[in-house]
């Protein structure tokens, strides 16, 4: 009987052995399922070395080569091409001195080097350039528009100018003030587009992390004709949306939450904006796929409910701060680009807190960010903070760091 009941415990075990096994290789593959299906990539070292000895690594995905297109910059902003098929990129100089700033011109584009071949100055001493875009208007006048913290302006533009060739419009004024903070106030940047529709677009940032504004024009996204007449609000609520482009007829933007709400909420934001809505700000906020209630304006007479505040496309980890994106099409031969946005996160004040600091990709359709250039910081170093993505090919793109004053260039090798 014994030695039965010891054959009968070890055919047992044996079975029990087998089923484990079997529900391990399972695991195994839904894992890898699952991996291949939400498109993870495998990420590879590449060594940058700059102009002053600084070398570091940033991780890239496997068939991508990254170079050093242009460096010496002091706070490369976002880019736009001119019709004559140059890159145009706005320059902060420094949060010291927030009127230094400038819009140089990037020429001469080597593919093989990866490099420009010269950096011409165009234009100086402005306010806070943080973005540009050109236009061609129905007349044939191509337009050079440019956002700085208190006016929207715009020149005309002749083809193969280094130097503005006519004065300045000015389209419309913001308010230049905030709080003291930073290098003047909060949310000194402005950023404008020109919509399929032919009506100019410019976000305005809050005065503030979390109040309620006095002036309207805050936290907003307006709307105007060409040259700058029927302005009206497209979008409300939006605390500081830094990143605007139009992709297929509709209305992309980044958007930063508050900071007074912990290390984890709220999150930073990805939208797909609406006209006429309101996104929240200062009354909600998102976190995990939901809208909350912020408890500081809980009293508040002007309090809204918060279940009509839309929902994000994508929700960042809190205080990434997302900033510029592009978005590459089916025209894409490389599948790790097509039908995905890749956004530039600036990263966290917080060095501690590790968000951001990196540049993500995001399925069309919406989906979890997925790390595609990682390296920026590295054990509480900073190297780098990307501040804007440009697609210049089907499988190449530009990236702005304005900390180190570098424009990296990014292809699929072969």
């Amino acid at each position: 009987m014994v030695c039965q009941s010891q054959r009968e415990l070890m055919i047992h075990n044996k079975r029990a052995i087998a089923i484990s096994i079997i529900f391990i290789i399972y695991a195994i593959t839904v894992s890898a399922a699952h991996a291949q299906t939400s498109g993870s990539l495998k990420l590879e070292p590449h060594q940058i070395t700059l102009s002053r000895g600084r070398t570091f690594s940033l991780e890239l995905p496997e068939g991508f080569d990254i170079k050093i297109a242009a460096q010496g910059l002091n706070r490369p902003r976002f880019m736009a091409q001119s019709p004559d098929g140059r890159i145009f990129v706005t320059d902060m100089f420094s949060r010291a001195d927030n009127t230094r700033g400038a819009v140089y011109i990037l020429d001469g584009f080597d593919q093989s080097s990866g490099r420009f071949r010269r950096v011409i100055p165009y234009l100086s001493h402005l306010r806070n350039p943080n973005s540009l875009t050109f236009h061609t208007d129905r007349q044939g006048v191509t337009w050079l528009y440019l956002a700085l913290t208190d006016h929207l302006v715009r020149y005309r533009f002749q083809l193969g100018e280094t130097s503005p060739s006519s004065r300045p419009e000015v389209l419309a004024t913001f308010p230049g003030y905030g709080l003291s903070y930073k290098y003047g106030g909060w949310h000194l940047t402005r950023t404008v587009v020109i919509g399929p529709d032919e009506k100019v677009y410019v976000a305005v940032g809050s005065s503030c992390n979390a109040c309620e504004e006095r002036e309207e024009v805050r936290a907003s996204l307006v709307q105007m004709d060409l040259d700058g007449s029927n302005q009206k609000f497209f979008a409300r609520g939006l605390r500081n949306a830094v990143g605007l482009k139009w992709v297929g007829g509709e209305l992309f933007a980044t958007n930063m939450g508050a900071d007074h709400l912990g290390d984890e909420r709220p999150e930073d934001t990805f939208y797909r904006l609406r006209e006429g809505a309101n996104y929240g700000w200062p009354y909600c906020y998102q976190f995990r796929g939901r809208v909350y209630a912020d408890p500081k304006f809980r009293a508040s007479s002007g309090n809204r409910v918060c279940n009509d505040v839309p929902l994000a496309v994508v929700g960042f980890l809190a205080h990434s701060s997302p900033l510029g994106f592009d978005y590459f099409d089916a025209s894409n031969s490389n599948t790790a680009l097509r039908d995905h946005f890749l956004v530039a996160l600036h990263g966290s004040s917080k060095i501690g807190l590790g968000h951001g600091y990196r540049v993500v990709r995001i399925p069309h359709g919406g989906g979890a960010p997925q790390n595609f250039i990682l390296g920026f910081l590295q054990n509480r170093k900073i190297y780098g903070r990307p501040a804007d993505v440009f697609r210049i090919a089907p499988n190449s793109f530009l990236v702005t760091d304005d900390y180190a004053g570098v424009i990296y260039y990014i292809t699929a090798s072969g």
